[in-house]
């Protein structure tokens, strides 16, 4: 049997006005078209003003017609895989293609059971789009969809000079703006397209305080530029630019050294135990804008604190969790890593808790004191600890006393870490050898 042409096609915002000749034609010749309800609207258009007739296929009635409502990818492949009648079968996607589109799975999925040719056609992006109608570049943008997803934004708009984000779900709108405005970020240049390229189309620009919650309600586009983005490149801090207060924190050379010890990934979910004045936590988050951190601290004055940190930095992949390790970390979401600053005598208790919600988590502990030290080779010794590294950081810094410069020194600590997928397998061969 001759082989059919199967083509997934991006058509734009959902206005015939913007979809590309390539795809026009495809809608003009296919003898299937498949799609959800908006976007086969759109082709009815489009092949009505060529006096092209089509008929809407009910799934019971299969032989009679071209048009299948349907955007859910099983049944689209159940329907092409029981239809060999077609010769050329049109898949509707909004947008582009290539941009948080289904087109990637349902390709791969067709593969799998269809030995028929597939392509695809892309179509013009909302971002492509929008930053047209606003006269922007967009090739210097961050890209988010926050449309059902719970995502870290603030520390990527605090940190790129445009940021494209996709918003949409209940109360999405709201929680943006919000957000941005505890964060400080009221000055940032927003543009919002509603409706893009219907007749009912709204693009709104203007500073983020001049906005209202209720603008950004809906499924919506949203271009900021952040003029005054931060440019910083490395994620290490110096001690004296944090908010201080009475309660301890941990010291810059072994807090980079702590941090670079964690072996974090771009998707890490972090407990800071015993967080601080969380200067950890700021660090672990500077490290990749969709890192979690879960900063759990039992003192309120380092609760106040560790909230301002995060204010100041942007960093909004930190949470807040007040009370005392163990028992505040029942809740919260398994972690893949673990930094221990402070135990309050439960590090046995913690560690056990860490390895109960996930066995390869890995723990990296700071010890000053000899009983600490001697606690943790107790856990390494019961195999609590597999494969523990022990690193001592002793570190000095000169003062000046009149003509002199005198090298002070601070208290050595002993770093602690276990666990975690920490070697490739390359390096683990080279090692045996």
């Amino acid at each position: 049997m001759e082989s059919r042409q199967i083509i997934l096609a991006g058509i734009g915002m959902g206005s015939g006005d913007v979809i590309t000749e390539e795809v026009r034609q495809l809608i003009e010749e296919a003898d299937c078209l498949i799609g959800a309800e908006r976007m086969l609207t759109c082709a009815q258009q489009i092949r009505n003003m060529n006096g092209l007739s089509m008929r809407q296929c009910e799934r019971n009635n299969r032989n009679e017609g071209v048009f299948i409502k349907e955007y859910r990818t099983e049944e689209i492949i159940s329907y092409i895989k029981e239809h060999k009648e077609h010769s050329k079968i049109g898949i509707l996607l909004s947008g582009d293609t290539g941009f948080y589109s289904g087109a990637k799975k349902l390709k791969e999925q067709l593969a799998e059971v269809c030995s028929d040719q597939i392509e695809i056609y892309p179509g013009i992006s909302s971002l492509s789009y929008l930053a047209s109608k606003v006269g922007v570049s967009w090739e210097d943008a961050k890209i988010l969809s926050l449309h059902g997803k719970d995502m870290n934004f603030v520390q990527t708009i605090h940190r790129h000079p445009k940021t494209f984000l996709l918003l949409g779900g209940k109360n999405t709108g709201r929680y943006f703006y919000e957000t941005l405005s505890e964060y400080d970020l009221g000055n940032v240049q927003v543009h919002i397209g509603h409706q893009m390229s219907y007749e009912e189309e709204k693009i709104l620009s203007g500073k983020l305080c001049e906005m209202k919650a209720e603008d950004f309600e809906g499924l919506c586009a949203v271009l900021v530029e952040n003029p005054e983005y931060c440019k910083d490149a490395g994620m290490h801090l110096q001690d004296d630019v944090f908010i201080r207060g009475k309660v301890p924190m941990t010291k810059s050379e072994v807090r980079s050294t702590s941090v670079a010890e964690l072996h974090l990934t771009e998707d890490a979910v972090v407990y800071d135990i015993g967080a601080g004045t969380g200067s950890v936590s700021v660090e672990i988050a500077r490290a990749g804008e969709q890192i979690k951190v879960y900063a759990i601290e039992k003192n309120q004055e380092g609760v106040e604190l560790i909230d301002q940190n995060r204010r100041k930095f942007r960093t909004d992949g930190i949470q807040i969790v007040s009370g005392l390790a163990p028992q505040a970390m029942g809740e919260l979401e398994a972690p893949t890593h673990a930094f221990i600053g402070g135990s309050s005598g439960n590090l046995r208790e913690i560690v056990q808790s860490l390895q109960a919600k996930n066995p390869s988590v890995r723990i990296v502990i700071n010890a000053i004191s000899l009983e600490t030290v001697s606690e943790v080779m107790g856990l390494v010794g019961e195999g609590l600890l597999p494969d523990a590294e022990i690193l001592q950081v002793s570190a000095a810094r000169s003062k000046i006393l009149g003509r002199y410069h005198m090298m002070m020194g601070q208290n050595p600590v002993y770093i602690i870490s276990a666990g975690g997928n920490t070697q490739t397998g390359e390096s683990s061969e080279n090692e045996k050898e």
